[in-house]
């Protein structure tokens, strides 16, 4: 099932988190302004996260929201 199908069927918010992470890990490279890098690990740091895990969880949080599922 993909991502867009699972928010077309009305899944809840705890059932797309657990698809999200219920996966492979795979290499990802960006390129981001080296400002937005550094206030990101900042946070992270603040947060008690890695920098990974903050774009993760982000990531997590923003795909999972009911506002994107209309």
């Amino acid at each position: 099932m993909k991502y867009s199908e699972l928010v077309e069927s009305g899944a809840n918010s705890s059932e797309i988190q657990a698809y999200l992470v219920d996966s492979e890990l795979v290499p990802v490279t960006i390129r981001i302004p080296r400002s937005l890098r550094d206030s990101a690990k900042e946070a992270a740091s603040l947060s008690g996260l890695t920098f990974t895990s903050f774009v993760k969880q982000s990531m997590i949080e923003k795909l999972s929201a009911r506002s994107i599922r209309k």
